[in-house]
């Protein structure tokens, strides 16, 4: 595990780092044909995340943004992640970059009452299914996702964690 890595709650000073990370792995490394335009979020991560009683995570190895996690609190208890993105040499088991992230986001949701988390993603992420299958989250169907869960676009893969 990389003990250098330190993760840090990312606000909106931190959007041209947060946009440099998340890009390149949707556009060049995973090719899914999404832009900045469609994710006005990333301009805004105050109001999108932090204002909606959730919070946006980063990784960081020295000054260097290496990894990404974000809540979106959506009442009802419950949580959306989104823009879990971590780059690919800080990836695996022995980096535990993923792992850190989400046990912070983990830990953040005990501390504010949010007992149930879902998540959505694309079927060709296998990795990331087997990363969120290890840590408990169980595959739902699309038609079994609660009505105020936000979809986004291309998502078709749904997984849903009840904390204990």
């Amino acid at each position: 595990m990389n003990n250098s890595l330190t993760i840090t709650t990312i606000f909106n000073n931190h959007c041209l780092q947060i946009l440099d990370l998340i890009l390149p792995i949707q556009q060049i490394e995973f090719n899914v044909p999404v832009t900045l335009e469609g994710q006005p979020d990333l301009l805004d991560i105050e109001t999108h995340y932090h204002k909606t009683g959730g919070g946006f995570w980063g990784a960081k190895n020295g000054d260097e943004l290496v990894g990404s996690i974000a809540l979106i609190a959506v009442g009802h208890n419950a949580g959306a992640i989104r823009k879990m993105f971590v780059k690919k040499e800080f990836r695996g088991k022995e980096n535990g970059t993923a792992q850190k992230l989400l046990g912070t986001l983990i830990e953040y949701c005990k501390e504010n009452g949010i007992t149930d988390l879902y998540l959505g993603t694309v079927d060709m992420l296998k990795a990331a299914h087997r990363f969120y299958e290890k840590n408990g989250f169980i595959k739902m169907k699309s038609e079994e996702m609660p009505v105020y869960f936000p979809r986004m676009m291309g998502e078709n893969v749904y997984y849903h964690l009840v904390i204990q």
